[in-house]
């Protein structure tokens, strides 16, 4: 089982049985926002952030999704004075990361084979978790390293939806036409068009694909296609093809909760579409730092193979 701790200012430590995760998580540090208090947040009578109060909406009267977001999958330690979002310790890491099936684990975490039995998988694509899964817990050389060594572990983008679990702070920013979401790790970003262009034909293939949305009464639904062929769903390898089409449903069910249901509908890898929560946490008094995982970065000249 794997524990995240979150010590101030803002620093992540990973302990893991599995040896490979502990490549996935860069240091961050201090910076000058970080505890810049969140304007506009409802409050109790007593001062305290009232985050189940009702979600903000847009002058056009839909939702509004703006703001920092986390992984709701980290469990926030009760001894943190309620304004500290970066006071997170003892929390289970966001268990998706390592196998997006998983939804909870007690004192037994399960064994490959019961991984493996958790999402519908093409018998290839069972194949290649199954290698990947080997290796992470071996750690022996590969001569396909690219195949077999998680992306993330390597430095590349965290695409979506994988990067709705993992442990950086994603800020969403809505405008009539389009909803932009920024990714703390490397610096990156996702465009979702809601301005009714439909999707490209025969697009390059992107790690986020390309995203369309429109809304359905207080839910936005988002649509997206032209993923890469070697796209990682989470750190056990679940694939996600260039066949893939994948659909979220992102709803602010309060000001500090976003319900975001995700269905990945891959044909290549997976025997049926099935559906994940991936909720988000409204992250108070923070912002986004840099978090740029190849600086002073050493491993990556020690992996084995072409």
């Amino acid at each position: 089982m794997s524990i995240l701790r979150l010590n101030k200012p803002r620093t992540w430590h990973l302990v893991s049985a599995c040896t490979a995760c502990v490549w996935l998580f860069p240091i961050a540090g201090r910076a000058q926002w970080i505890h810049y208090p969140t304007s506009g947040v409802p409050k109790n009578r007593d001062g305290k952030p009232n985050l189940t109060a009702p979600a903000p909406r847009t002058v056009d009267g839909r939702p509004d999704l703006s703001g920092v977001w986390f992984s709701a999958a980290v469990v926030p330690d009760p001894s943190c004075p309620p304004t500290d979002s970066g006071c997170i310790s003892q929390g289970l890491a966001p268990i998706r990361m390592f196998h997006i099936g998983l939804t909870s684990f007690s004192d037994h975490f399960p064994t490959n084979d019961e991984l493996l039995r958790l999402l519908p998988y093409q018998p290839w694509a069972a194949d290649l978790v199954r290698k990947r899964l080997a290796w992470q817990q071996t750690m022996a050389g590969s001569t396909d390293h690219g195949a077999i060594i998680d992306p993330h572990a390597r430095c590349l983008p965290p695409n979506f939806p994988r990067a709705w679990e993992l442990p950086q702070y994603k800020r969403i920013v809505q405008s009539s036409s389009l909803v932009v979401i920024l990714h703390e790790f490397q610096a990156t970003y996702r465009l979702i068009f809601t301005d009714g262009r439909p999707l490209p034909v025969d697009p390059t293939p992107s790690w986020n694909g390309y995203s369309v949305g429109h809304w359905e009464g207080d839910t936005l639904v988002i649509e997206t296609t032209g993923f890469r062929d070697d796209l990682w769903l989470d750190t056990s390898g679940s694939p996600l093809t260039d066949a893939a089409r994948v659909t979220e449903r992102i709803r602010r069910v309060n000001f500090g909760q976003l319900q975001v249901e995700v269905t990945v509908n891959d044909p290549k890898a997976y025997t049926r579409p099935w559906t994940v929560q991936m909720n988000q946490a409204f992250a108070l008094d923070t912002d986004l730092l840099d978090d740029i995982c190849l600086e002073n970065e050493h491993d990556a000249a020690k992996y084995s193979g072409k």
